[in-house]
């Protein structure tokens, strides 16, 4: 190996250390809001960018018939729990259930968008409802649960999204076509369009998360509900929209990586639950609360993977994975033990 080499393949490492981080983000988000560790986030990356490649292949996304399938059972739910006296937040159920499903139909159906930049957008506006509607379905009904409960719940429903993966799009991959088509060369090392899209939509996404939890009031809101669900409740934030909402944000990076890694590699139908675990060892890194150190362990993920796949290429995956065995071990030297009370 020489420098040129290292430099290429640390190049590599940041751009998949920065898609890493993306779901690692996601990750930490959905579990300190909800307690439920999301393993079914990386089949929204394959959903957003298997749904834009049929688009432009003039084919309608299996992905709007689900989340039209979605909606209806959501929308049931929501009246019988009406009907038996819970209280119901009908302006955030419109909004998941009718309003963004009817505009995913009228872009997919009614405009057919031709442009990239419209597909990109439309691809995100029908991906993302889908995450409130999972979490109304599936994770609401378990709130109480324990987080070993809310994890074998999260395992089903990654064997059904991969199945209906497959029966939307196929075995076969699909690509897209890059948001830039610029080159480079920094130093004699060849640097693509595409890559810097990758680092810089994921330097705007950071940047605008941690506006959103640091000034907003949702955002603080999300916080409060991390730190204590109870003590959130009972100054009045409505916690069940704190689901809604960090299960909408996971969502929405996914199909995000999705539509940026889509020009890079070819995607499959199962190609986001690597990306997902992948994702999940950055979080594990940051014990699963901490999301600047959950960025550092994707970009250390990222760079582990590049430089394994050039010393040896048939471990890589091995050798990314084995990292969670001595951070472990490391938090546990580290971490104060609480016996249960009997």
């Amino acid at each position: 190996m020489d420098m040129q080499i290292a430099l290429l393949l640390g190049q590599d490492g940041i751009v998949n250390g920065a898609i890493y981080g993306l779901m690692a983000l996601a990750l930490v988000l959905v579990f300190s809001v909800t307690r439920v560790i999301f393993i079914p986030q990386g089949e929204f990356v394959a959903f957003g960018a298997l749904t834009m490649a049929m688009m432009q292949a003039g084919r309608i996304p299996g992905t709007l018939w689900l989340l039209l399938g979605m909606a209806v059972l959501v929308l049931v739910v929501e009246l019988v729990r009406f009907q038996r006296g819970s209280q119901v937040n009908w302006p955030a159920t419109l909004v998941w259930c009718v309003a963004l499903p009817l505009l995913s139909c009228a872009l997919v159906l009614g405009l057919r968008p031709t442009s990239l930049g419209m597909q990109a957008l439309t691809t995100l506006i029908l991906i993302t409802p889908m995450g409130p509607l999972l979490y109304r379905l599936a994770f609401r009904p378990l709130a109480d649960a324990t987080v070993l409960m809310l994890l074998i719940v999260s395992v089903a429903l990654h064997g059904v999204l991969v199945g209906l993966g497959l029966l939307f799009f196929g075995a076969e991959g699909s690509r897209t076509p890059p948001f830039s088509e610029a080159r480079f060369d920094l130093g004699g090392i060849p640097v693509s369009g595409q890559s810097l899209v990758v680092l810089g939509v994921t330097f705007a996404l950071v940047v605008l998360l941690f506006l959103f939890f640091g000034r907003s009031m949702v955002g603080k809101a999300l916080r409060a509900t991390a730190i204590n669900r109870v003590g959130a409740r009972l100054m009045g934030i409505p916690t069940e929209l704190s689901g809604d909402v960090s299960f909408a944000l996971a969502t929405l990076i996914g199909a995000v990586s999705g539509l940026l890694i889509a020009p890079l590699t070819t995607v499959y139908y199962d190609t986001g639950f690597l990306i997902g675990l992948k994702g999940f060892v950055a979080a594990i890194v940051g014990g699963l609360g901490s999301y600047p150190m959950a960025l550092a362990g994707a970009l250390l993920v990222g760079q582990l993977e590049a430089f394994a796949s050039f010393w040896a290429s048939a471990y890589k995956e091995v050798l990314v994975f084995t990292l969670i065995v001595p951070v472990l071990w490391w938090r546990s030297l580290n971490s104060r033990h609480v016996e249960d009370e009997e």
